[in-house]
């Protein structure tokens, strides 16, 4: 099979070639064009050693990002990072190897690699270079170590949830024994970087497949999230739900748009059930509460795995506010608007949509209520009409004119907003300044 190569990684290939070197794309972007998928990226391997790569290349600029591990980037129209076949010694810490050889070899660089699927080679001379069956994976739709995969995962524990982004992503099955090293071997996360065990988070929510992933490997998820764990089989006991608190996350989450802060929002919306869990004189699960609660646990969750603070800031106010009664009315809607803001009522849509959708069919109708409601709120945005103080056709000058100090003024700016927005006053500064002297 011929895989279309940019033009610019095809003269770096063969200026590598012209020297007398091997070159060839090789892991991702060959899975991808194999699965016809656009790449991302390109990576080129190599049997040039770095100061050889930046001989042959001397046409470019070329910039050293990885001397130690054999890699440089080039600059080609794009960045494009190439890497000379390498050995990998032991990894004592789990991530790194301890020591790199250079290698002219190329199926020595393959079977260092962490999965099937990713441990191809291409270029046009010589098709695609599968020693690992990595195309019969594809077909067969399997995420599956290369070799042995208790070494894959001893080497970097990362490759863990890199089997689990991968399945999300790509909607594969992750293969037996390699699901089985997974299950076995997760502990070892806990000597791998909060900040790369949240990236790979975000790509295992975010995929195309997350929900059975997340409910097959919740002993993972709940290793990384220790309040997970008794969410896990949490029956709910309401007519609105289906399933247990795990399972309908992880529904959830699959049932939503593929943005980071909505499914980490959903990931998380449900937290602190168990923690809030009632049974009235009937059996009949009540959790009062627990979007509060959950708001609070989250932030705590996030601030552990190194989240930016706009991430926290965002998923806490969606996770606060997931539990609010849809209504397709413009009041409430600019309401919404005001609360949280243009961009998060969007991502809050999503949330609540995502969740409506992992419940009892009785709550599917809040669906269409909600996506009324976002085209409310287009046009409300697209009108303009006022629903932030900014926005009043008064300031604080104004009201400071009528004698208002200190935290006063901002308190009738409040008032002033609520009234616009209820529609119980026009936005127009007369009107705002008869309101404003009566609050004095």
């Amino acid at each position: 099979m011929d895989i279309l190569i940019p033009d610019n990684v095809e003269k770096i290939i063969e200026e590598l070639e012209l020297y007398g070197y091997e070159a060839y794309i090789v892991g991702g972007c060959v899975r991808d064009s194999l699965l016809g998928r656009a790449p991302k990226d390109y990576d080129i391997a190599t049997s040039a050693a770095p100061e050889q790569v930046k001989e042959c290349l001397s046409a470019y600029k070329v910039i050293d990002t990885g001397l130690k591990h054999g890699t440089v980037t080039v600059l080609s129209d794009d960045y494009v990072e190439v890497t000379t076949f390498r050995m990998d010694s032991a990894y004592s810490d789990h991530r790194h190897p301890d020591e790199v050889t250079f290698s002219d070899n190329l199926l020595d660089d393959l079977s260092r690699r962490d999965f099937t699927v990713n441990a191809m080679a291409y270029n046009h001379r010589t098709g695609v270079i599968d020693k690992f069956g990595g195309q019969k994976d594809l077909f067969k739709r399997k995420i599956k170590c290369v070799g042995e995969p208790a070494v894959r995962f001893n080497e970097d524990a990362l490759r863990i949830l890199r089997a689990l982004r991968f399945a999300s992503q790509l909607d594969f099955e992750i293969d037996d024994l390699t699901a089985t090293a997974v299950h076995d071997m997760y502990r070892l996360l806990g000597e791998v970087s909060k900040e790369r065990i949240a990236s790979e988070l975000n790509g295992i929510v975010t995929g195309k497949a997350p929900c059975e992933v997340m409910k097959r490997f919740s002993d993972v998820l709940s290793f990384i999230i220790p309040e997970i764990r008794p969410c896990i089989g949490f029956e709910q006991h309401s007519r609105y739900h289906v399933y247990n608190v795990w399972d309908h996350t992880a529904a959830a989450v699959e049932h939503s748009a593929p943005e980071t802060e909505v499914r980490l929002a959903l990931l998380l919306h449900d937290i602190a059930k168990p923690v809030c869990c009632n049974f009235d004189d009937e059996g009949n699960g009540h959790f009062y509460g627990h979007e509060k609660i959950g708001a609070e646990m989250a932030e705590k969750i996030l601030r552990s795995l190194k989240y930016p603070n706009d991430t926290i800031e965002t998923v806490c106010k969606l996770i606060k506010f997931h539990y609010i009664t849809p209504v397709d009315d413009n009041v409430v809607v600019k309401q919404l608007l005001s609360a949280v803001g243009s961009e998060d009522f969007f991502r809050l849509a999503e949330v609540i949509k995502g969740d409506s959708r992992a419940k009892q069919r009785i709550c599917f109708e809040r669906v269409q209520i909600v996506e009324n409601m976002e085209l409310r709120a287009k046009d409300i945005l697209d009108k303009k009409e006022c629903i932030s103080i900014s926005q009043l056709d008064i300031n604080g000058a104004d009201v400071a004119a009528l004698g208002a100090r200190g935290r006063q003024i901002g308190d009738i700016l409040n008032k002033l907003l609520a009234l616009v927005i209820e529609e119980k006053a026009d936005n127009i500064k007369s009107e705002l300044l008869k309101f404003a002297k009566g609050m004095l």
